[in-house]
C-alpha cells in the first residue's frame, strides 16, 4: 500500500507552549496551518492549540 501525504503534527499551546498532543493530517486537503481548542495539563483549562513547525 503506498503511503499518502498523512503527515503527523504536534499541537502546541499558545498560552504556556507545552506540547501535549501528537496527532496527523492530509497536507494535500489541508495545507493550512491546524488550530484547535484543546485541554491544556499545564495550564488546567481549555486553551487554543496551534500546530508547531
Amino acid at each position: 500500500m503506498a503511503k499518502g501525504s498523512r503527515d503527523s503534527i504536534i499541537l502546541k499551546c499558545t498560552v504556556c507552549g507545552e506540547e501535549a498532543y501528537i496527532t496527523s493530517k492530509n497536507k494535500k486537503n489541508h495545507p493550512d496551518k491546524l488550530q484547535q481548542e484543546k485541554y491544556c495539563p499545564h495550564c488546567r483549562k481549555k486553551t487554543l492549540f496551534k500546530e508547531k513547525k
